[in-house]
């Protein structure tokens, strides 16, 4: 079912209108955009606080060096189960990582386990960014809705593909890119040395 736009008047001093064109502009898009954005946003801390389904994308930074640190994130996770879709594991040091889970969820419990993580001895920082999934605005294939002026909402295409799964990530179902790389030299040379026994 479509949802049907309505037009009304909004009252700003001059001054907050231009500050809202100038973020328009930078955003590349028009007032009724900027508005339609900034409003599904505020919704959806709103709701956040009832536990509704939503998702967490959690960013830690942490010295990876601290006793047993690393396992008690990755059991976080895994307590989590499906709950966790992705996460993404980079080395900023010798002793410093970068971790991105990807969690969806009740609200109210993702914002308890991200509370653990980022409590947890050890991380340096940590954030996360909470959309609950009614304020999504997804057309019935899937895409987001939106409309430019005088136009009917409509989507655009979504061409890229989606991040591996939980179980991906941590190796379960996939060879890691730098496991790969390594069996690869391993394939390599055993092609290259000359079998035993043979002239």
């Amino acid at each position: 079912m479509k949802d049907s736009l309505v037009r009304f008047g909004v009252a700003m001093e001059s001054s907050l209108i231009e500050q809202l064109d100038a973020l328009a502009a930078v955003r590349g898009c028009n007032r009724s955009e900027l508005l339609r954005d900034l409003t599904r946003l505020e919704v959806s801390r709103s709701a956040l606080d009832l536990g509704v389904p939503a998702f967490a994308a959690v960013t830690l930074v942490y010295n990876h060096h601290v006793r047993e640190l690393s396992e008690r994130l990755t059991a976080l996770q895994h307590d989590l189960g499906e709950q966790v879709r992705s996460t993404m594991h980079v080395h900023l040091d010798q002793e410093h990582c970068l971790e991105v889970i990807v969690m969806r969820g009740r609200s109210d419990e993702l914002k308890a386990v991200t509370e653990r993580m980022t409590g947890t001895r050890g991380v340096i920082q940590g954030g996360a960014e909470y959309v609950a999934e009614s304020t999504l605005g997804l057309s019935t294939n899937g895409r987001r809705l939106h409309q430019h002026e005088g136009l009917e909402p409509h989507s655009h295409p979504h061409p890229h593909p989606h991040p591996v799964s939980h179980a991906q990530a941590h190796g379960h179902a996939a060879i890691r890119p730098r496991a790969r790389k390594l069996l690869g030299k391993t394939t390599r040379k055993a092609k290259l040395a000359k079998p035993k026994g043979r002239a």
